[in-house]
């Protein structure tokens, strides 16, 4: 059996042609952008949801207190 110069050209040629590809497609993963994080909240913003959850808790303990008790 022999081998062809033809042959190793062409075989030359698709190892190079695959080569190429993976190395455009590491570029190419590289050089996308990583999706970015929202920014933290402020100061103001944390004081305010919190100010809202305490109050919502402060109305559920009224609401809680104005129902009579369940006999057990």
């Amino acid at each position: 059996m022999t081998v062809d110069d033809s042959d190793v050209q062409s075989s030359q040629r698709m190892m190079l042609g695959l080569c190429s590809v993976l190395v455009f497609s590491v570029v190419a993963g590289c050089a996308s952008d990583t999706p970015k994080s929202p920014p933290p909240p402020t100061a103001d913003q944390v004081r305010s949801h919190t100010d809202r959850a305490f109050e919502k808790l402060k109305q559920e303990e009224r609401e809680r207190a104005a129902q009579p008790p369940v006999p057990q």
